[in-house]
């Protein structure tokens, strides 16, 4: 079963330099992104070829930017969080690509515009079935979401906005729990049940 990540950055910068010194303070909690990509994509020894996980980068200046990690092809990236920002970094040094163009940097690692809204809409014609973290959701240790490929979208330590819950509302709510957990530690844990399911 393929996975698929998207996790929103609302005050990380889409445009610009960042500090690889400060990547939680003045670089937006891009900290918490990169421990995405980290726990999302890679395993003891190699990468999981079976997950893709979607950065959204919504911090400005400048329109959004998404930052695609696609792990059946990712290669030249170490699994620590200053060599991930440091791709990222070269991500925001090029032109935000326009909506639906997808441009590859590195291989297995793709840049394009825009917010949740469009992954979502790439998601349904890819038959992705979604799902919104949400600790008021169905437990997921206690069902059994089905399909080729699912998705999870995640906030970074803020909320939802809004704008964000209004589009999100209609979608299927999974939860891992009562305690809210980091962005990170959800990741494990959703590869955890579904890679027991597998076995």
């Amino acid at each position: 079963m393929r996975r698929r990540f998207a996790v929103i950055g609302h005050r990380t910068p889409s445009s610009g330099k960042i500090n690889l010194n400060d990547l939680a303070g003045s670089s937006g909690r891009l900290d918490v992104l990169v421990r995405s990509v980290n726990t999302a994509l890679f395993k003891s020894h190699g990468i999981r070829d079976d997950t893709d996980i979607i950065l959204h980068l919504m911090g400005g200046p400048g329109p959004p930017r998404r930052i695609w990690f696609q792990g059946s092809r990712l290669r030249g990236v170490h699994p620590d969080e200053r060599a991930i920002a440091g791709q990222v970094a070269k991500a925001l040094r090029e032109p935000v690509p326009p909506l639906g163009q997808h441009v590859e940097l590195h291989t297995g690692l793709w840049h394009s515009g825009g917010g949740i809204e469009q992954t979502l809409l790439e998601w349904g014609r890819d038959g992705v079935r979604a799902f919104v973290l949400d600790a008021d959701g169905e437990q997921l240790d206690t069902r059994s979401p089905s399909g080729d490929s699912i998705g999870f979208i995640l906030s970074d330590d803020q909320p939802f906005s809004d704008s964000e819950v209004e589009l999100l509302g209609p979608m299927e709510r999974i939860s891992l729990g009562s305690t809210w957990l980091q962005g990170h530690s959800c990741i494990a844990i959703i590869h955890h049940i579904i890679d027991s399911r597998a076995n």
